[in-house]
């Protein structure tokens, strides 16, 4: 069986898995079915490659080469995805990982430190609205107790969800002893923009990760009945966010290099001949830095409030997740990215559970070309020749580091 066909036989085997008819693409949610069944194929393929799986206490999965240990190489990304997501965003990377140990045990190789691939719980946040939340949970980057208190749009939440997942709500939460193991961190992921089309190179080694975080923008308005009501006697919420959303655009607009995002969006109480009393709407908000993404976060929250106030209506800001601006370690960067005969270094602008490890242990990133750039819709590819190419260089940046 040659590599390219290792690689893509582990994307065909769960290229059916959550699939989603209505959006199209993906969709694959923290402990329900194809999560669930994902987790599954990834304890089989692990478990044939001679790996010992492990869920930790906060649903992440490790899977051992020999005993565990400390100062580990630990490998891997994520399984679960957006709504309607692509085939690459995730899987990639976990397929990648299993392909470059079946290639080094195929050689001979034997490590020489502790190690393991590792698949993170809920990284795209589709669930409970925390991205990254198994590296933050682990980490220690969010307080258990709201971690336990999130819920999902059925309002389950994560402490009920994980009993069903035959874990203790109680042990969710940070983990010293699981973190302590990782002496180094790398994840390989699918590009998710277009710096390696513009750069001509099928790889790339992560420099930094931009700051961003999610915010909960809620308008309060006078539900009543759409016939009865004329429209200068209104108080409707639907207007005051409508109006906000566009000028979340135009404030982000405003801010070069800044980046502004309303892609859900929940009204109360949903129907068509009825004003909305209440609607929510979720923003995504990213900048170069986390001053830049903080002022235009502001900027958006005046804008917010003075919307509302026109439309005789009131306004809250929530914030929901934040990460700070990620700069990979400079040293371990610049090893890696000429061990691979000097590769692009290149900026993010989505985050990675391996930007949460990168506060807390040396962690570095792999990219892998994207040929069109998109990423979290259905039409989010990679070409096979980059595929084998990335499962290339991380095979040699194990041997590098094992």
């Amino acid at each position: 069986m040659s590599l390219a066909h290792g690689l893509l036989a582990g994307l065909d085997e769960i290229a059916e898995v959550g699939r989603d008819a209505a959006r199209g693409g993906y969709s694959r949610h923290l402990w329900q079915g194809a999560d669930l069944e994902l987790r599954e194929w990834f304890t089989a393929r692990a478990t044939s490659l001679g790996l010992d799986v492990e869920t930790d206490r906060n649903g992440n999965l490790w899977a051992w080469w020999g005993l565990p240990g400390t100062d580990a190489v630990v490998t891997g990304s994520h399984l679960d995805s957006v709504p309607g997501g692509g085939a690459y965003d995730g899987p990639l990377g976990v397929v990648s990982a299993l392909d470059a140990v079946a290639r080094l045990k195929t050689t001979g190789f034997v490590p020489t430190r502790p190690f393991a691939v590792l698949v993170f719980a809920e990284e795209e946040g589709s669930r409970f609205g925390v991205a990254c939340l198994g590296s933050r949970l682990i980490s220690g980057a969010i307080d258990a107790d709201a971690a336990r208190a999130l819920t999902d749009r059925d309002g389950v939440t994560l402490a009920e969800a994980s009993v069903r997942a035959g874990l203790d709500p109680a042990r969710l939460g940070a983990d010293p002893a699981a973190l302590s193991r990782v002496g180094l961190f790398i994840e390989l992921h699918v590009e998710q923009g277009r710096g390696l089309i513009d750069l001509g190179s099928p790889v790339a080694v992560a420099s930094s990760i931009l700051a961003h975080g999610r915010w909960r923008l809620s308008f309060s308005g006078q539900g009543n009945h759409a016939g009865a009501t004329t429209m200068g006697a209104r108080r409707d919420p639907m207007v005051a966010a409508a109006r906000a959303i566009v000028a979340v655009q135009d404030a982000a607009v405003a801010q070069p290099g800044s980046r502004a995002t309303v892609g859900r969006f929940e009204v109360i109480p949903g129907g068509t001949n009825v004003i909305a009393s209440t609607v929510h709407a979720w923003l995504d908000a990213r900048a170069e830095t986390d001053a830049e993404t903080r002022a235009l976060v502001a900027e958006i929250t005046a804008r917010t409030a003075a919307e509302a106030a026109h439309n005789g209506c009131s306004a809250t800001v929530t914030e929901e997740s934040w990460a700070p601006r990620v700069a990979f370690d400079p040293a371990l960067r610049e090893r890696f990215a000429l061990a691979l005969g000097d590769v692009p270094r290149l900026s993010s602008g989505a985050g990675h559970d391996a930007g949460v490890l990168a506060s807390r242990v040396p962690s570095a990133m792999l990219f892998v070309r994207n040929p069109t750039g998109i990423s979290h819709a259905p039409e989010e590819f990679a070409e096979p020749g980059d595929c084998v190419a990335g499962v290339e260089a991380l095979e040699q940046l194990l041997r590098n580091v094992l």
